[in-house]
């Protein structure tokens, strides 16, 4: 590809040689001759400058370069947009590899791609163009829309439904129990878990993760919702469309999540509760409380961000606060054991504290 080709899918402009070919996509440090390089800021560019890179993607705020440039509004987003052009899926031919076992009831589409050792359950059915690329177990009466991956080893339950262009990474599991006990008689009790999970379109759902089905009806991921690796989403979760869930966040269940909700690593969520659209939570906190739409929360367990910043600058005030006390506390003993060592005055009876 041309400068001016990559220019024109990213609908931004050519800054130097428009006819300059491109044949891959690499950090300043690494690129060579052919490649396209990116810099967002004036530091990256001084270094792809410095590269053998034959091209720079930029945004629009960085200067001219004796390098060709192309330029564009959005660098992040361009450069989510370049790199399939270097790096493209990988296409995998229909049809059902001879070591997969396919119940005779299920319906795959011809254009599926179904890989070694897979296994599709009685009365599932796979969309066009979906591929389990090995090992997949998908359990009966499921469904999978159009242009779903299934990485090795994604595992997916009776019942569950997924939309469109849905991606299970390795060892995902779909659909597994929730965990759901009573105590009797001395025992935990198990309770049935004959709910399901519905996974709607565009969502992508990292390695070892764990989304179980309902109790009672489903545990719904939203639209578009982006779910990293070693989450888990327990029973009767709903998590609304838009949604980042970064690694190792755990959801209790029944907690419901509205639309564009952001939570980073490590949250944790108590079950039962509405955490409102487009709120935010910061890393390691602790949600034991509802949280009305937009606001961002913090600590363990966490408070609005204002209340939490105040109080991690208390804390951090402790030890300046703590030196303080013991300079008092030992000025007000010093002033008493001075007080006790002072004679004692005593006045006549028939006398006046003036005279």
């Amino acid at each position: 590809m041309t400068t001016s080709q990559i220019a024109e899918t990213l609908g931004g402009r050519v800054e130097g040689d428009p006819n300059l070919e491109l044949a891959g996509f690499a950090p300043a440090h690494t690129a060579r001759a052919g490649d396209l390089t990116f810099a967002e800021n004036d530091a990256y560019l001084t270094a792809a400058e410095n590269s053998a890179a034959t091209a720079i993607l930029v945004g629009p705020d960085l200067p001219a370069s004796p390098k060709t440039l192309i330029r564009v509004a959005q660098p992040r987003i361009a450069f989510a947009k370049v790199l399939p052009l270097f790096f493209p899926e990988p296409r995998h031919p229909a049809g059902i590899h001879p070591s997969a076992v396919v119940a005779a009831s299920a319906v795959i589409d011809p254009s599926a791609h179904i890989g070694p050792h897979c296994v599709v359950g009685e009365r599932s059915r796979i969309g066009a163009r979906t591929v389990l690329l090995g090992g997949n177990h998908v359990a009966a009466d499921c469904t999978l829309g159009d242009d779903c991956v299934l990485f090795p080893n994604a595992v997916i339950y009776t019942r569950t439904q997924m939309g469109n262009r849905v991606r299970l990474h390795s060892c995902c599991v779909v659909g597994s129990d929730g965990y759901g006990y009573v105590f009797d008689r001395g025992a935990h009790l198990k309770v049935p878990q004959v709910g399901t999970v519905i996974i709607h379109d565009d969502v992508e759902i990292g390695a070892n993760t764990s989304i179980d089905r309902g109790a009672l009806g489903a545990t719904v991921i939203g639209k578009g919702t982006k779910i990293d690796n070693l989450v888990q989403i327990a029973h009767n979760v709903v998590i609304g469309e838009h949604c980042l869930i970064v690694a190792q966040v755990g959801i209790a269940g029944s907690t419901r999540l509205g639309n564009f909700v952001t939570l980073a690593g490590q949250v944790g969520i108590a079950g039962h509760l509405k955490i409102g659209s487009r709120v935010s939570i910061g890393a390691q906190s602790g949600v034991m409380h509802p949280i009305p739409d937009g606001e961002k929360w913090l600590g363990a367990p966490a408070v609005p961000e204002k209340q939490a910043k105040r109080q991690y600058i208390a804390i951090y005030r402790l030890p300046e606060l703590t030196r303080q006390v013991d300079q008092l506390e030992r000025r007000l003993q010093a002033l008493e054991s001075t007080a006790s060592c002072s004679p004692s005055v005593v006045l006549p009876a028939n006398a006046s504290p003036s005279a």
